[in-house]
């Protein structure tokens, strides 16, 4: 049995390790919080989210089959963690039971495998009452097909069936063994037979007295004390148990995978009803994001409405929409004021890309794009303390490692790279790199200081690109939200200058020197510090 809840057409295990670049993509885009609203503390739940969610989808059929049981758990989710619940208890019931140092022989194989099925027909009971209760509730492809196999296939005829093998295979009676001579005598061809005999307890016994024929002349006894005998008796028992015994283990093992998988697949579904629940209580916007086709030739599409980062959300700030009209467009560069919302906008695309590739909800009140190969980020990292590489060395070795994984298909995600030179030089490499990439079909989204850079690329009057600008007011303030328009020649960091020293020092000295390159553009950036002398923001 398969339950096809996560794809349409197989029913994969949980990839073994991350991708390579999962930890980047962790830290640039703050995908702990999501993840750990996903868990709320659970280990299993963690671990299965991180994975989905890392392992995207790049169909858009595969997207919106995901997304339609998704609809379902959410239209339902007590009888969806119901579901889950007996997956985990079907599971966690067979890892209770005491598996011994003689499991290897066939009599504990046999022995332990009925114990562990007749504790697991108690949860697929459980299971196809609750499945032949919800079959009519549910609309998605995926969640009908699963619930009518259930209850198509574990129908009476087959728990009958089960509870007879079982009582049968427990050999109250005795075991039934037939073999042959071989050469020089010696037993082959060992089969076990199917007793006749009703299984039961002093019935059976009362029908074998009254009915089978005495064979006691047939027989012999082994004395209590001839271990040799009972060695050799038990070998011989073993012989005749081997086939039953490796049977019933492997229908044992059938079940408890699909009851693993179920739990894995519906785990996912459970860390999206947990995020959902957090998101809804804190007002974030959510949409089911449409997935767009990819077309060889054809620009790809991303556009969105009141896109929010769900990080912040999660962690209680106040968080400000953006839209994003860049459908058909390969390169989208942000600028604008420093702490204007630049770097929180960029997670915020990187997360949605993510999030609806792993046919989740996002956090918009719409969002559309083209799947892509594979989502790799390029944020600025602290100085080597190490001391073995400068900035722009490490840089450019990130980037590197970047091009040699991805596809014409990809999306790289930018946030203040190359600007550890000069900004001439800076700004050269950055147009190499960016003509490169969108050259190869490569999506880029690209936030940056250097004017320079930003500057010369909107005098080319790109038609596949997009100039976006963090807004700021007459006053100075921020507002979070990001406007189409030409890039400025300030990040207006003389703001931030005359917010944090003269609100904490009094007025200026104009005699210190402020390096506004140095601002961070993160909204949830530490308290800044203060240096002696030189004065300067961090």
């Amino acid at each position: 049995m398969k339950a096809f809840l996560l794809y349409r057409t197989y029913d994969p295990a949980p990839p073994a390790d991350l991708p390579a670049n999962a930890p980047d993509i962790i830290g640039d885009l703050a995908l702990a919080p999501v993840i750990e609203a996903m868990a709320r503390g659970d280990e299993f739940l963690r671990d299965v989210s991180l994975r989905t969610v890392l392992a995207g989808m790049r169909e858009p059929d595969e997207i919106i089959y995901r997304q339609q049981v998704l609809l379902d758990c959410l239209e339902h989710p007590a009888t969806v963690r119901k579901l889950y619940g007996l997956a985990v208890e079907a599971v966690e019931a067979e890892k209770k039971i005491y598996r011994s140092i003689f499991n290897n022989y066939p009599a504990a194989v046999l022995s332990r495998s009925i114990e562990s099925l007749n504790a697991l027909m108690v949860v697929l009971r459980e299971l196809r009452r609750l499945a032949g209760a919800s079959r009519g509730h549910f609309a998605s492809p995926g969640m009908n097909r699963f619930l009518t196999m259930i209850t198509d296939e574990l129908n009476d005829e087959y728990f009958d069936a089960v509870d007879v093998h079982l009582r049968r295979l427990k050999f109250r009676g005795g075991v039934e063994i037939s073999a042959g001579l071989g050469v020089a005598n010696e037993g082959t061809g060992y089969r076990l037979r199917r007793s006749e005999a009703i299984p039961g307890g002093k019935l059976q016994r009362l029908l074998r007295q009254w009915f089978v024929p005495d064979r006691s002349a047939l027989s012999f006894q082994i004395p209590d004390r001839d271990e040799g005998g009972y060695r050799a008796l038990s070998a011989l028992r073993d012989r005749g148990l081997n086939l039953a015994a490796n049977a019933l283990a492997q229908a044992d093992d059938h079940i408890v995978d699909f009851f693993t998988a179920l739990r894995n697949e519906l785990g996912f579904y459970i860390g999206c009803l947990n995020l959902r629940e957090q998101l809804e209580t804190v007002g974030a916007p959510l949409c089911i994001p449409k997935p767009e086709s990819y077309e060889a030739g054809k620009a790809p599409v991303c556009s969105a409405r009141a896109l929010s980062d769900p990080t912040l959300a999660l962690a209680g700030t106040n968080v400000t929409g953006n839209d994003l009209p860049a459908d058909g467009k390969r390169i989208v560069i942000i600028t604008g004021a420093n702490q204007g919302g630049k770097s929180t906008f960029l997670r915020a695309v990187g997360l949605a890309q993510l999030m609806m590739q792993a046919g989740m909800f996002v956090c918009a009140d719409y969002f559309s794009s083209t799947p892509c190969d594979s989502l790799h980020t390029h944020f600025k990292r602290e100085e080597d303390a190490s001391l073995t590489s400068g900035k722009l060395d490490e840089e450019l070795a990130r980037m590197d490692t970047i091009a040699c994984r991805l596809t014409s298909s990809s999306m790289v995600l930018f946030n203040e790279s190359f600007a550890a030179t000069n900004e001439r030089e800076g700004s050269g490499i950055a147009r190499d790199v960016i003509f490169a990439l969108a050259e190869s079909g490569v999506r880029v989204f690209f936030v940056t200081h250097m004017f320079d850079l930003a500057h010369s690329l909107f005098t080319r009057h790109l038609p596949g690109a997009l100039f976006l600008q963090a807004e700021r007011r007459e006053d100075g303030r921020r507002t979070f939200k990001l406007q189409q328009g030409e890039p400025t020649p300030t990040s207006y960091g003389k703001d931030l200058y005359l917010r944090i020293f003269k609100d904490q020092h009094g007025p200026a000295d104009p005699g210190n020197t402020v390096d506004t390159d140095a601002v961070t553009d993160e909204r949830t950036a530490a308290p800044p510090v203060v240096a002696t002398g030189t004065q300067r923001t961090s």
